[in-house]
Formats: C-alpha cells, structure tokens, sequence
C-alpha cells in the first residue's frame, strides 16, 4: 500500500534539513490538524522560544547589578561596550539612542542563527518571512529617522541628490537621482532579507548533507563545517546589523567635523 504524499512530507523530501522537535511532531500528526498547525507556525514557535531565552538572558543580566561587577556581569557590560562604541564611531554622540535597537537585533539574529546548531532546533533566520519582517522593520525606522531628522522638504533633497546650482537649474538629473535613491531604498529590505536567508539556510543545508552521509564518513566534514558555519552565522549577524547603521548614518545629519 502506497502511504499519501502530504504537504509536510513533499516539503522535507525537496528541501532535506537535520530533524527537529517541530518537524518530527507535525510529522507524527501530519494527518490531522495540529500537525497541520505546528507545520504552519514552527518558524514562529522557535521565534517566540528565542525571545523567551534572551528576555531570560536579559533579566539575569540586569536584576543584580553591582559597582564591582562579576564575570558574568562584566560579559555582558563588555559586549554593549563594544555594541555602543561601533554606533557611535559611525553615528557620532547622537549614536547612543540607536544603541539598543541595534544592539537587541544583532543578539537577536545571533541567537536565532545558533539555535539551528543545537540539535533537535531549527534557525528561524533560515525562513525568508523572519528575515523580511525584520528587513522590513530596519526599513521603517530608517524612513522614520530620515523624515525626523530631515524633514519632507529635506529628505526629498537628499533623495535629489541635494542638487545645487547649475545641477538644480537642470531638472534631469534631481530626477533621475530621485529615481535611483526610491529604488535603492526599497531595494534594501529585500537584500537585507535575502542576504541573511540565504547564508543560514545554505549553511543549515550543508551541515543537513554531510551529517546525512553517516557517522564515519560524515564526522570528518561535519565538524570543521560545523566550526565555519558557527563563524559565519556570527558574521552574518553582524553583517545585518553594521548595513543597519549604515542606512541610519546616510539619513542623520552630523556635526561638521564627524566622518
């Protein structure tokens, strides 16, 4: 007897992944609806498992803080140290406000990017709806910042190419500027996106294939791939996370003298 093709079984046979808690139960159940359900939602349930972890991480880190502050304490001061001073060297003293955000999205891509390292786990970066929403979030901050900080008449002068004398008299080349910059700013949340989906769930697809050829012949290929995906899903959080401050720093103005 021929046991039916569904949607959870087609989708794992063309896209072969290390087996995780949410697969083997939609798995388990793919004939009813809750296994329909965990199928559907398991990108947003190991989401909603890595902010649980870091408000966890951020509760132990903050609820007894001291003047002379221990090893795990000092970690962690150490890491927002080094997160504030990277957006200020670029943003300037105003860089400080921006700290949190991007220091809470670099820790939270980096957790999710490592939670498909565990065994049993799955990264929710290698799911292209993560990674847009998070694109797309960049995106309307850095709208939001560009029109507070430069106002409608300013941001569509920088949009412009800020156009003066003989360039403003000419209308084709503010417009054609206008052009390129409207394209290239909602072209970003798709590169954002895509940048960090594709790397994760390549990485995912590599470990998924090596580990798939057996104790013996795969340990050896699985363990230094191992090593370069856990750098690289370091790398690409950071990636992610400097381009950030990079669209903040073209929409803010700067004391004259910060470069």
């Amino acid at each position: 007897m021929v046991e039916p093709v569904t949607a959870t079984t087609a989708a794992h046979a063309a896209n072969p992944e290390f087996p995780h808690v949410l697969g083997i139960i939609s798995e388990l159940n793919a004939e009813n609806a809750f296994g329909h359900f965990i199928h559907q939602w398991e990108t947003a349930i190991y989401t909603l498992l890595v902010i649980g972890f870091l408000t966890f991480f951020s509760w132990m880190a903050t609820r007894r803080r001291e003047m002379s502050p221990g090893k795990f304490q000092s970690a962690v001061e150490l890491v927002v140290s080094f997160i504030d001073d990277f957006v200020c060297s670029v943003l300037g003293p105003r860089g400080r406000e921006f700290t949190p955000f991007i220091g809470t999205l670099f820790l939270y891509i980096l957790a999710m990017n490592y939670l498909g390292l565990i065994p049993f786990f799955k990264s929710p970066t290698a799911d292209f709806s993560t990674t847009a929403a998070l694109a797309i979030i960049v995106f309307c901050y850095v709208q939001f910042t560009a029109f507070k900080e430069l106002g409608w008449k300013g941001y569509g002068d920088h949009l412009m190419g800020q156009p003066r004398g003989v360039m403003a008299m000419t209308l084709i080349m503010p417009i054609f500027m206008f052009f390129v910059h409207v394209v290239s700013e909602l072209v970003r949340p798709l590169s954002l996106s895509l940048r960090l989906r594709s790397n994760v769930y390549g990485d995912d697809q590599i470990l998924a294939l090596f580990a798939s050829w057996g104790l013996k012949d795969g340990f050896l290929w699985l363990f230094p791939n191992f090593i370069f995906v856990l750098l690289t899903s370091t790398i690409q959080a950071a990636v992610f996370s400097i381009l950030t401050v990079v669209y903040f720093s073209l929409v803010m103005k700067h004391d004259e003298g910060h470069h």
